[in-house]
């Protein structure tokens, strides 16, 4: 069974988000989206600095499987991209909720973080 953290909001789309202590929310891709995908070998990620809308692509994930697009949970500035993963994608397949981070955004209050998918109702949705 996939890892499902207790302190993470998910998407329907195999995203999840936390708010950090600082205020800013970290996005990766859940295990279970990782698992799907296979190894991963590359990750392409948004500037530092862009604006991006709830649903809108932030980026992609290739692996040795299929590319797949991933999806902004909510909208917000990016404040920090994921440099380790250019040389080290594989992250995302070791540690999808901690090193594998992708983003991290801001100016997301008021948006509804409290209505994305809760770890039960992520569970249910990946079955």
């Amino acid at each position: 069974m996939s890892e499902i953290p207790e302190d993470l909001k998910y998407t329907k789309e195999h995203e999840w988000i936390k708010k950090l202590d600082s205020g800013d929310y970290s996005v990766g891709i859940t295990h279970h989206a990782q698992d799907s995908l296979g190894d991963v070998t590359f990750v392409e990620l948004p500037s530092v600095g862009q604006d991006l809308s709830k649903d809108e692509v932030f980026g992609v994930v290739e692996s040795v499987k299929a590319a797949s697009d991933l999806y902004m949970p909510l909208s917000g500035k990016v404040t920090e991209i994921n440099e380790d993963l250019n040389n080290s994608p594989e992250c995302v397949n070791e540690d999808p909720y901690g090193k594998g981070w992708m983003i991290k955004i801001t100016g997301i209050e008021g948006q509804g973080f409290e209505n994305l998918l809760n770890p039960a109702e992520y569970k249910s949705e990946i079955g």
